[in-house]
Formats: C-alpha cells, sequence, structure tokens
C-alpha cells in the first residue's frame, strides 16, 4: 500500500492574536471525542496546509493567526512524503514519533524536503501552543533477513575479499551495555531531557540487577572508559575525573553517538529494571 495519511489537526478555540495569553475555553466534559479526519495521498497526490482565505479553505485547515494562509504543503511519494515549506520565516519541525527525539528542521522556503519517518508530527509555530498534525507513511521496505548486505556475512558478492567489520559491535548482555543503556534511558524516555546521568546515577540504576549488585564506581568508570576507547572508539576529551557525578564529556558524547546510530532503542529498556514509583 503506498499511501500517505495526513491526520488532521484537532480543532481547537481560536486564538485571537490581541489575546495570545488568554484563557481558553475546554469543551464541555460531555462531548464524546470525535474521530480524527483522514486524508489519503497516493505516490504524487498533494495537499497544502494553512489558514486558507475566505471561501477558499485548504485541505489541511490550521484556523491561528500565527499561520500563513498558505503555509506548505505534503506530496506523496512511494514509501515516503515530502514538506514544503512557503512561509518567509517560520521553520517548520517534523517529529519521528518512533524515535528518540530524531526531527528533521525545515526552513523558510524551501520546497519538497523528504521526511524519512514512517509516523510523524510536523510542527508550526503559533500564537498559542505550537499546533501539530501527524503523517503516516506506508511501511519501509528492506532486504529480506533484516538490513545486511552479501558481504557482511563474511563473504563479498565476488566470493573474494575482505570480510565487512562491524564498527560498532555490542553486546546486550555485557554489563557495559548495561550502563551505556542506563546513560542513554532519560533522553530514550523522554527526547527532551537535558542532563546525562552521573556515574553516582548510573550505578543507582543498576544495582538492583542481580549482575550489578558488586558494581562500583570505579566499575562504572572503567565500563564507560572501555566504551570510549575500545567499544565506540571515541577520541577521549581528557575528562577530569567525576567525583560527584555531574558534567562529563565522555558520557555524553558516549550517550549522542548511541542515539544517533539507534544503538541502543526504546526495546533495549526492558534489561533495566522496573523504575521505582512507576
Amino acid at each position: 500500500m503506498n499511501t500517505v495519511i495526513v491526520q488532521l489537526p484537532e480543532p481547537r478555540p481560536p486564538v485571537r492574536a490581541d489575546r495570545r495569553f488568554a484563557r481558553l475555553s475546554r469543551p464541555p466534559r460531555s462531548a464524546p471525542p470525535a474521530r480524527p479526519a483522514l486524508l489519503h495521498l497516493g505516490p504524487g497526490e498533494s495537499v497544502e496546509f494553512g489558514r486558507g482565505e475566505p471561501g477558499r479553505p485548504l485541505a489541511v485547515p490550521i484556523p491561528d493567526p500565527g499561520v500563513s494562509r498558505r503555509a506548505g504543503a505534503i506530496t506523496a511519494a512511494e514509501d515516503y512524503w515530502r514538506l514544503s515549506n512557503f512561509s518567509a520565516t517560520a521553520t517548520y519541525v517534523v517529529e519521528n514519533l518512533e524515535g528518540a527525539g530524531e526531527h528533521v528542521k525545515v526552513a523558510p522556503g524551501r520546497l519538497g524536503a523528504p521526511v524519512p519517518f514512517e509516523f510523524s508530527r510536523v510542527l508550526l509555530p503559533a500564537l498559542g501552543e505550537p499546533v501539530a498534525f501527524k503523517v503516516f507513511a506506508p511501511q519501509h521496505a528492506y532486504l529480506a533477513g533484516g538490513s545486511e548486505g552479501p558481504d557482511d556475512e563474511g563473504v563479498s558478492a565476488a566470493g573474494h575479499g575482505e570480510p565487512t567489520v562491524s564498527p560498532f559491535a555490542l553486546d546486550p548482555g555485557a554489563k557495559y551495555f548495561l550502563v551505556l543503556l542506563a546513560l542513554c534511558e532519560p533522553r530514550l524516555r523522554s527526547p527532551s531531557a537535558a542532563a546525562v546521568p552521573g556515574v553516582t546515577e548510573v550505578l543507582a540504576r543498576l544495582r538492583d540487577l542481580p549482575s550489578c549488585r558488586d558494581l562500583t564506581r570505579s566499575a562504572v568508570n572503567y565500563h564507560i572508559d572501555y566504551l570510549v576507547g575500545s567499544k565506540l572508539r571515541l577520541r577521549d576529551p581528557a575528562e577530569p575525573v567525576d567525583p560527584g557525578g555531574a558534567g562529563g564529556g565522555k558520557r555524553e558524547e558516549l550517550v549522542a553517538l548511541a542515539l544517533r546510530f539507534d544503538l541502543v532503542r526504546e526495546e533495549h529498556l526492558v534489561l533495566l529494571p522496573p523504575r521505582r514509583g512507576g
């Protein structure tokens, strides 16, 4: 099925340009939730979004004074879609609803920016909170058996040559992987989380695991150094000893690299003990 689905934004009370911070009325509690309206686009089909003009509504209406009358367009391709930004000043953001903070920025005036996500949310700056609508692309196609090519099994396509070596060979059953996972956990759960856990926090997070009951601060630091120097081969920023668990260039680099290349993912969070308090 090569269909891109656009979920229209939920209607909300209008925002007056001179009452930006006024309290908005809430819908009656007894009102049943309405089903979201959907648009289905085949390859090559396009719809525009924005406030529209009197007598000329757009397919994706966004009745906010802070949004352009013709704010942009969505064009369906085979298994992805393109976003055009008709605004001269506003940058649009497309979030990956399945990713850990992964997003694409579409600059003012950019036409046909490809969006590679299957489940996306488009955010537009507005007078109230940013307005949003969702876009769903067809399921992406992958090579049978995974994304590995012929030479990744140790034999080249021609039957000779050096085998491909994995640049990031991580063992999810190893303690160093649990340390990396604990470092990445806050941003996996909430992409807006800014602080990377310190050594003390990592130690407390892993202590309830039977395999980590004897873990010490020195051992956590050792695993971090091992990840930096051997497994992920990051350049050591010569970080001083971290006495209080705050700051740390090594940990920041590890988390950034691991999330950028999906070395740790949400599915790995089951390896950690349940969080206290839910």
